[in-house]
């Protein structure tokens, strides 16, 4: 009666095990088969994401960089002598002429050596005054004592011919004939030498009456220099504009050279544009760009690219060419774009938020009538602003997503709810 119940035993024990099993199997068959079965597209609102269309023909590369409108000509007003700051007059965006005084310098010391110069060209006019009536008294007497001579000149070659026709006569004695004629021509010779010492007392007064001339002419440039740095502590314009900046402040001690103001007009502008380092490249000059200065679009050339970066950009500078708009002004923010290159014929979408030229970024391209989403490779070109081409991946038509998908980076399918 025992080997019975040891078989039973048995069989029920391989039963359990058997059932155990299959229970075993079956699991791992349901679950191998859930896994293979597609995931459930996750649903995303189409309202929250940036659609766009491929589409082929012409685009226009161009580049974005942002900036300021700066004068073309500003003039930087140096101090011209030392001085110190006595009174500011105007502050910067004030509209100025040429002749607005901006401040006023004092300089005690330059004051008191105009005033000791303008009294040394009047004490040297005085000397001239009185060297010109002493020279005219001389000569007045040179001029006396040359007539007397030709007076006294006449009267011996008188005096010569009479004795002359005496002793012709007989009623004079040759003798006193020679003396006469002796005293006529010593006096011919004197009046010979007066004649000359005239006109050399001429050229004398001359050149005294110019020497001293000169002088008086140093004299007066050296008053007329200190008259005009004292005319130059009141600190002018000198241009019509707007007062830019006025680096100074009352009581401030500043030396010759230092800046004291400077003026721009604010009529010829231009715009300086900061470009990335690794974009600028493809810029050259005389391409068309377009500045935007939140109150109109002025149209403009690039005629100018600094050679040298600072903080990783390249300062372009973009001649304006259009009517500028109200509000235009200097140091103003404004956006440019450069227009760089043309393509002809390509095939391009709008620019994704993380599409970089020249790599392949994976990208949601989906059907509008399904409104399924699914990610696939897009390999990309050449880019501008706003749009991008496309190498491989997509064709004409195809509806993709531009906007920021990351937060789906795990997932290749997505539903697209209106």
């Amino acid at each position: 009666m025992d080997k019975p119940r040891e078989g039973a035993a048995r069989k029920r024990t391989i039963k359990r095990i058997v059932i155990i099993l299959a229970f075993i199997l079956v699991t791992g068959l349901i679950t191998w088969g859930v896994n293979k079965l597609p995931q459930a597209a996750q649903s995303v609102e189409f309202g929250t994401v940036w659609p766009d269309t491929v589409k082929r023909g012409p685009m226009i590369r161009n580049m974005h960089g942002l900036g300021t409108l700066v004068p073309e000509e500003v003039l930087l007003i140096p101090a011209n002598t030392d001085g110190r700051v006595e009174k500011i007059i105007l502050r910067p965006g004030a509209t100025v002429n040429p002749d607005t005084i901006l401040l006023v310098l004092t300089n005690q010391e330059l004051e008191n050596a105009s005033f000791n110069a303008e009294w040394q060209v009047k004490e040297a006019e005085a000397r001239l005054k009185d060297l010109e009536v002493r020279l005219e008294s001389q000569h007045l007497d040179l001029t006396s004592q040359t007539a007397r001579t030709a007076s006294d000149l006449t009267q011996a070659r008188l005096t010569s011919d009479r004795d002359e026709a005496l002793v012709k006569l007989g009623l004079k004695a040759d003798l006193e004939y020679k003396l006469t004629k002796a005293k006529a021509e010593e006096l011919e010779g004197r009046s010979l030498i007066e004649k000359k010492r005239l006109a050399i007392n001429l050229d004398s007064i001359k050149a005294q009456l110019n020497a001293e001339n000169v002088k008086i002419e140093n004299l007066r440039a050296a008053y007329q220099l200190k008259r005009k740095q004292v005319d130059q502590l009141k600190v002018r314009a000198g241009v019509q504009g707007v007062l830019q900046q006025l680096p100074v402040e009352v009581g401030q001690r500043v030396i010759p050279g230092a800046l004291l103001a400077k003026v721009a007009q604010p009529s010829k502008l231009k715009a300086e544009l900061k470009i990335a380092e690794t974009q600028a490249k493809d810029i050259l000059l005389g391409q068309v760009a377009s500045i935007d200065t939140r109150n109109g679009l002025i149209p403009g050339t690039v005629f100018r690219i600094d050679p040298a970066s600072a903080n990783g950009t390249v300062t372009v500078d973009v001649k304006l060419e259009g009517p500028l708009p109200k509000g235009a002004r200097p140091d103003l923010s404004v956006d440019g774009t450069i227009d760089i290159e043309r393509i002809p014929d390509a095939l391009y979408m709008g620019r994704p938020v993380f599409g970089q030229p020249n790599t392949t970024v994976k990208m949601f391209k989906f059907d509008p009538i399904t409104m399924e989403a699914v990610r696939v490779p897009v390999k990309l070109g050449r880019s501008s602003v706003t749009a991008i081409e496309i190498l491989e991946g997509l064709k004409v038509g195809d509806s993709v997503i531009l906007s920021d998908m990351s937060q789906y980076e795990n997932q290749d399918r997505l539903k697209l709810k209106k």
